[in-house]
């Protein structure tokens, strides 16, 4: 029981999910954790396209300054105010600052292909429908602006 325990804590923690969701996911699957990881992201995937059409009217903008050298103003955006005081959502908008300041992404669509910089196993896109499956909301990046000295 210990190591069924272990594994709906780390499929907590990688998700983001609840623990009773994490442990229907697991008898679902007879304990396999990579095939309830899986099913997980799918399903985050398909809540975020559910949610894709709801305005984003709140939010917040982030910023970040890497170096003294390279700066980015980011705009985040999402349903509820209370999303946009959440860790989650703040943590988002400031790891999509870094991303933007070390991959130099043009544009918004090009950004959400990029490889996450904290994992490359996942694109930006799969990180942003990850936050959306956790806060139940939708979030957008409406814009970006990065500086570099000397351009």
């Amino acid at each position: 029981m210990t190591n069924q325990i272990q594994k709906i804590q780390k499929l907590r923690v990688t998700t983001g999910l609840g623990v009773k969701d994490c442990q229907e996911l697991l008898e679902e699957t007879s304990g396999d954790f990579d095939k309830a990881l899986k099913i997980a992201q799918e399903r985050g995937a398909s809540i975020a396209q559910k949610k894709a059409q709801r305005q984003t009217t709140k939010g917040l903008i982030d910023c970040y300054v890497h170096q003294g050298k390279i700066g980015v103003l980011l705009e985040l955006a999402c349903e509820t105010d209370f999303v946009a005081r959440n860790e989650v959502f703040k943590e988002l908008a400031h790891d999509l600052s870094m991303q933007i300041a070390s991959m130099a992404p043009k544009d918004r669509a090009e950004l959400l292909k990029q490889p996450f910089i904290k994992d490359e196993t996942k694109t930006v896109k799969d990180v942003v429908e990850a936050a959306i499956a956790k806060t139940g909301e939708n979030i957008v990046v409406k814009r970006f602006v990065r500086y570099q000295l000397g351009e």
